[in-house]
């Protein structure tokens, strides 16, 4: 079995809404750059392969056909009216081929999906993924189809029974929500700074599924300028909770680092070594509830060369069994690489605190009632916690 399936394909940068838009590509090049030089795609047990473009009927067991052939319609001429469905806003612009350039995103995760679910990988990772703002039957905040959706209906359709999703993007994972909100074999749990600070508005801790699957939408909505140990608080304090009351046969998670404190499009504070210790955490649920199958996927995260590359490598190195110092250098080739092109100075360390080590406390060590990260993570736990026979109070 392989360790670790990483899909890499350079087509995927095609998926550009062009210059000056903040979901540039180059995102991903550099993150794959930074993880060769760091040798981790060398390594025996990670194999990186190609990616398979996803059919229009694939893509359809999530969208509507009237999305698909209206994405299709603009990816011949962008500038071809079509109405509705979101197409041609400022966040989602129409751009030539967007429509094979999304099916190949979505082509990987659902790959990603079918080679931990059969076995043939242990843990997979799709850094092109996590558009998780798509809608069924619209485009939405930079996505364009829902590749985690798409991924996760491929697994129920496969018999799968219970899926759990989480989602660590800055932004609420509201398009996954959406197309799983009434099914109880889908958990799914976001953790984001809070709507009525930030896009798309919603993840309340109210909002906790349709009446067919209550409790299944697990939400913490975090006021801005949430750090480092408040964010990892919240992330401990609710989601190994929920994924040990739902028992998954399988985890998928959205790896967004737009958290990032020096992000342009959010107002959270949290580093790379606190993403770090997230990413450890998923990985270390996975196998204790799910016998190691893993998906994880990309997401948000708009400072390119600061933040991305780095936190996404460290994402591979986490999925292949061999994580990284968050005190180790940058490779020099990468960083004279990103000087060359780009004519900007690239990090040193791999991590953002020089190995300072991160304090959040766990929630048994007391509920702070004055504390707003607390009553966040409370107004979560009283919503969510009695219906999965949790106490909110204590663990």
């Amino acid at each position: 079995m392989i360790g670790a399936r990483v899909v890499w394909d350079q087509r995927f940068m095609s998926y550009d809404f062009g210059p000056g838009h903040p979901m540039h590509p180059l995102r991903l090049a550099l993150t794959h750059r930074l993880s060769e030089e760091l040798g981790l795609l060398d390594l025996p047990e990670v194999a990186v392969v190609e990616a398979t473009a996803a059919t229009d009927d694939q893509i359809r067991t999530v969208h509507s056909a009237a999305l698909v052939d209206a994405v299709k319609a603009v990816s011949a001429d962008p500038g071809a009216p079509v109405s509705g469905h979101g197409l041609g806003g400022e966040d989602t612009p129409s751009f030539a081929g967007m429509h094979s350039a999304t099916a190949l995103a979505v082509g990987a995760t659902i790959d990603s999906c079918r080679a931990v679910w059969t076995g043939e990988a242990q843990h997979a990772v799709n850094i092109a993924g996590g558009l998780h703002h798509a809608m069924p039957d619209a485009v939405s905040g930079f996505c364009v189809y829902n590749d985690i959706a798409v991924g996760i209906q491929w697994l129920l359709d496969q018999g799968v029974e219970r899926v759990a999703y989480v989602d660590v993007d800055a932004h609420h994972g509201d398009g996954v929500e959406r197309a799983f909100w009434n099914d109880p074999r889908v958990l799914t749990v976001s953790v984001h700074e809070t709507g009525t600070a930030l896009f798309p508005g919603t993840g309340f801790p109210g909002d906790t599924g349709g009446p067919k699957a209550p409790d299944s939408a697990v939400n913490v909505a975090l006021p801005a300028g949430t750090g480092d140990g408040g964010w990892l608080r919240a992330i401990h304090a609710t989601v190994p909770q929920v994924l040990r009351a739902f028992r998954p046969q399988i985890l998928v998670t959205q790896q967004g680092c737009d958290a990032h404190y020096a992000d342009p499009l959010s107002h959270l504070a949290v580093s790379i070594d606190a993403m770090h210790a997230a990413y450890t955490l998923l990985h270390d649920l996975s196998h204790e509830l799910t016998d190691g199958k893993w998906v994880a996927v990309g997401g948000g995260g708009y400072e390119l060369i600061e933040v991305v590359p780095r936190t996404w490598s460290h994402l591979v190195a986490i999925a292949a069994h061999h994580p990284l110092s968050l005190t180790q250098d940058v490779p020099e080739a990468w960083r004279e690489h990103v000087s060359r092109l780009y004519g900007q100075v690239a990090p040193r360390r791999m991590g953002d605190l020089g190995g300072r080590p991160i304090r959040y406390g766990e929630w048994g060590s007391g509920y702070e009632p004055e504390s707003p990260v607390d009553a966040a993570i409370m107004a979560t736990r009283r919503a969510i916690f009695p219906g999965w026979g949790l106490d909110p109070w204590f663990d």
